[in-house]
Parts: C-alpha cells; structure tokens; sequence
C-alpha cells in the first residue's frame, strides 16, 4: 500500500519468460486485467484489458507484448493508471494466462517464467509461479478501493486451470481470504 494519506498512482505490471526449445511451438503467455464496478466488485467484468485491447477510458492498456518471450527480461508490459480511474470501478484483478496452442502447457513448462509488479521503483510483488506450478492460469494481484477510495495494492497468487477466455470470466470471481 502507498503511504499514509494517498493511494496507488500508476502502476506496472511486467511478464518474463523464455523462448520454446528448438522445434517446439512458441509459447505465449498474456497479461489480462478485470475491472469491477464499485457497485459490484465480484460480480461480472466491466471490462476486460488485454494484448488486443485497452480499457474505454485508456487507464489500462498494454505497453509492450510478446508472443514468444525472447528471453531478454520482461517482453509484455501492462499499464494500469489508477490515479485517473472513474469511480465508477471498484476492484481490479490482474493475471497472467499461458496459450494452450501446440498442446497443454502449465507454468512449470515455462522457463524463466516471472511477474513483477512496480509503481515506479517500488516493487509491490515479485513472483516466479511456482506456488501455482500445475496452472494453466494465475491471478497475480488485486487492486481495490480502500475506506477512503484511495486505490491499494493485494498480493492475489491463485492458480487457474483454463485457457485464456475462460480464465478471464473466472480470475475475479472469488473473493480473497
């Protein structure tokens, strides 16, 4: 959480991974965001943000994007610029997705797989996956509106196992513990 008095501003969310293997079909891992209202934070998605789209009012969109990780450090990057959000949205949920083209893949087939979430040079989370090793899926974070409605950060590392249209449905719609 930010200090005492202000919320989030705008945050990054960072994807790394390496290449497939010689001969292997490339892997593809997706940053996708779900946004809730305020009205209903874990209901249905306002909307969706991910490699082919950007929230309507442009507070959440995609900077970078890879379909093959490269393996140069963090190839996808996903932009989320709370301080201009509506407050109309209450809750946003943040996960990463694998492609399941060329066969089944869980985060264990992944090589140098890791996530970071950063607002500037603070590091809010860094994660490798390997809590949710067996996952076709993971949440990663959750945004939410505190008392004040002042956005704060949670840790929200949860496995999924569904492909990326299904995933985005179901990564909001299970409340924290």
């Amino acid at each position: 959480m930010s200090g005492v008095g202000e919320g989030l501003g705008k945050v990054e969310v960072k994807l790394r991974w390496d290449p497939s293997p010689y001969g292997q079909p490339p892997r593809h891992l997706d940053i996708i965001a779900a946004t809730f209202s305020a009205d209903d934070p874990y209901g249905r998605p306002v909307y969706v943000v991910h490699t082919e789209s950007r929230s309507p009012d442009g507070t959440i969109n995609m900077s970078r994007h890879s379909e093959t990780g490269m393996g140069f450090g963090f190839v996808e990057a996903m932009v989320l610029e709370f301080e201009r959000m509506s407050p109309a949205y209450g809750r946003v949920v943040v996960g990463v997705a694998i492609h399941q083209d060329g066969g089944p893949r869980v985060f264990r087939d992944i090589s140098n797989a890791g996530v970071v979430v950063v607002e500037g040079y603070r590091e809010l989370l860094a994660d490798d996956f390997t809590q949710v090793a067996d996952a076709t899926a993971a949440t990663v974070a959750e945004f939410g509106r505190d008392p004040s409605g002042w956005w704060v950060f949670r840790e929200m590392v949860r496995g999924f196992d569904a492909g990326p249209v299904q995933f985005a449905v179901e990564m909001g719609s299970v409340r924290q513990q």
